[in-house]
């Protein structure tokens, strides 16, 4: 099996980089299909529809229905095709770049990721994870080629709820761990290749950015200040991370994610704080030495992600609802298959149970 990293075609990152985006744009196409939240349009809509009128290159603003579901793909599928965009833009968070992905790549338009926020890897990805409409996860969906343009307008970012923020370090998180479970087993990673050297020291470098300016980045956001910790972080959110995961490969983490979308109570969590608690069973999959496991409760205490059931809004932790989590993160098409020993529905419960324990062991 051949090693192959892949990544973005550019990556941009740096404050007030949203006023240039209709540079970018006509560069690229004549008319853009631009996806934002409602809220979004009310925070940023004036500045991108200015740069467009700057640039000469038309815009077509709609906004997103919330769930990266195949239905909100062919309703702006048909948008898309109806208005004879030729380019598809995410602005937002991680279901509008994955929704916004998947469309243009069924439309046969280059794509452009802009977030407004760091709270997951999704941005560089050449993946977008599809939800039933009621936000249960349904599969991926892989993707021949990543985006043609990631732009963090830190800025923008850095005024974003800190929550959001701490959910992106609780995604990149995973990463190290992940790919180097995928390499013990040499696993095949995101795109059917093998972990390059490069993509190993990415996600080594995304652990080492997020242990050593974490808890600074999370004080500044608190504040809506851009710091150096904050830019770094944000770094490795997305970048670092993006190509870490995807290069590195996926494993256990998210196996476990995918399986507690099946409990209502957790729909209210972000993706990277279900993340941060699968990463730490995942630790405790692999009987871990305790001095890693004692650093990832440490930093996910210090941060605020949680390690616990009750912090994943569990109140009631009942045995065949956590089964039920064990059974879908189980299943043949997730990625715990990708760990380097076999992972029965039984070990991952015990698991899951220990890693509660733990987490209620040194923070309650």
């Amino acid at each position: 099996m051949a090693k192959i990293l892949i990544s973005p075609s550019k990556y941009v990152q740096g404050a007030g980089e949203m006023k240039n985006i209709g540079k970018y744009a006509a560069a690229a196409g004549k008319k853009a299909l631009v996806l934002i939240s409602q809220g979004g349009y009310k925070r940023i809509g004036k500045m991108i529809e200015d740069s467009f009128a700057e640039n000469n290159c038309e815009l077509v603003f709609d906004y997103f229905n919330g769930e990266c579901s195949t239905n909100e793909i062919d309703r702006l599928l048909k948008v898309v095709k109806d208005k004879g965009c030729d380019l598809t833009i995410g602005i937002g968070g991680g279901k509008i770049f994955d929704t916004a992905k998947a469309v243009a790549h069924y439309a046969g338009t280059q794509v452009f990721i802009c977030p407004t926020i760091a709270s997951t890897d999704a941005p560089c990805s050449a993946l977008s994870v599809i939800y039933t409409d009621e936000g249960v996860f349904e599969k991926y969906l892989f993707l021949p080629a990543n985006p043609n343009l990631v732009m963090m307008d830190t800025e923008i970012i850095a005024k974003s709820p800190v929550r959001l923020t701490v959910a992106g370090m609780g995604d990149a998180l995973a990463t190290y761990f992940e790919a180097r479970a995928c390499k013990r087993s040499d696993a095949s990673n995101c795109v059917g290749g093998r972990c390059t050297l490069e993509a190993m020291n990415l996600a080594q470098l995304c652990f080492d950015t997020l242990m050593e300016n974490g808890v600074q980045a999370m004080t500044a956001s608190r504040e809506g200040i851009c710091t150096k910790a904050v830019e770094n972080v944000i770094e490795a959110n997305t970048y670092l991370s993006g190509i870490g995961f995807e290069s590195g490969g996926l494993a256990g983490a998210h196996a476990i994610h995918n399986g507690f979308t099946a409990i209502p109570e957790t729909h209210k969590m972000y993706h990277g704080e279900k993340v941060a608690f699968g990463t730490l069973v995942q630790l405790v999959l692999e009987d871990a030495g305790e001095d890693e496991i004692m650093e990832v409760i440490d930093f996910c205490s210090e941060v605020g992600l949680p390690v616990t059931l009750k912090g994943l809004g569990i109140e009631e932790v009942k045995p065949e609802q956590i089964m039920e989590v064990a059974k879908l993160a189980c299943a043949p098409e997730d990625t715990m298959g990708n760990m380097p020993f076999e992972v029965t529905p039984e070990d991952l419960y015990a698991a899951i149970m220990g890693a509660d324990a733990l987490g209620r062991y040194y923070t309650e």
